[in-house]
């Protein structure tokens, strides 16, 4: 048996699988690397992964684990050794939540694989291995077009008033945000970017609201120009998505690729059944 997870910072989703047969699916809460400790990992995996299988844990033969912030050297060895912790008769790989969307979403052909959820990335794959990278840089300085920045701009249009006066009431009277909670969450929260992705769907309500609207289109445009514009081949090679962001904005994503001559090829909400064909082939 293999266990292949697709591991965001806000949620991980795991499939077992026996040959080419499912056994079982289900989430766990997200972890990253970056923002936890191997405890707060190794805790996380105890509680919620180990007690979910009804077989016993030596038949799980390998484990793929493809992570968010899981950017080599100490923060995969961190994942890697969580997983042992529970797993240990299981051979564990980890690789980054990049690499995963890539096999994902383009298999053996080459292409861009961008990634569009809690956070954003972006790579050139050549179908076989990431050949070329731009360094997302988190929340603070990067991850144009994620639900994290997405969120952070919405807080702040809101606070600073940039918005409508009446998007400003229907954001307060949905969420119940005061600016001291507000702060408290951003900057003392070792999680703040979940928090900020969970206010996306305001967005996703509000998408025809002009000034909503363009505030997406903007940070999606961000990204490709920041990210994708990088790529030599950026105008030629499809353009792959997955990730909720992606998936839910994906008109407004499709405006904004057009915006710098490239096309859109794949747009997935999550990588997992990409990831399953990828491992039963290979």
């Amino acid at each position: 048996m293999i266990l292949i997870a697709d591991g965001g910072s806000s949620g991980i989703k795991w499939c077992l699988l026996e040959k080419t047969e499912k056994i079982m699916e289900f989430t766990t809460t997200g972890m990253n690397p970056v923002m936890l400790t191997y405890e707060e990992m190794s805790q996380r995996v105890a509680d919620e992964v180990a007690p979910q299988f009804q077989v016993p844990l030596e038949q799980i033969e390998r484990i793929y684990y493809y992570g968010a912030g899981c950017r080599g050297g100490e923060y995969n060895r961190a994942v890697e050794k969580a997983l042992k912790n529970s797993f240990p008769y299981s051979v564990i790989a980890v690789e980054s939540d990049m690499t995963g969307a890539a096999k994902a979403l383009c298999g053996s052909q080459p292409g861009i694989a961008c990634i569009l959820g809690t956070g954003s990335n972006s790579c050139l794959y050549d179908g076989e291995k990431i050949i070329d990278s731009v360094a997302p840089l988190g929340y603070i300085l990067g991850d144009e077009g994620s639900g994290a920045v997405l969120g952070r701009q919405l807080i702040s249009d809101v606070f600073k008033k940039q918005l409508p006066p009446e998007l400003c009431l229907k954001f307060r009277e949905q969420y119940d945000l005061d600016m001291d909670t507000v702060i408290r969450r951003v900057y003392s929260n070792p999680e703040a970017n979940r928090f900020l992705a969970s206010l996306t769907p305001f967005l996703a309500k509000y998408i025809e609201e002009p000034s909503i609207h363009r505030l997406v289109l903007n940070s999606f445009k961000s990204f490709f120009v920041r990210n994708v514009s990088h790529y030599m081949a950026y105008k030629t090679l499809p353009v792959n998505f997955v990730g909720s962001v992606a998936y839910h904005f994906r008109d407004v994503l499709q405006e904004a690729a057009a915006a710098i001559d490239c096309n859109v090829g794949k747009v997935i909400a999550s990588p997992m059944e990409g990831l399953i064909s990828y491992h039963v082939r290979n």
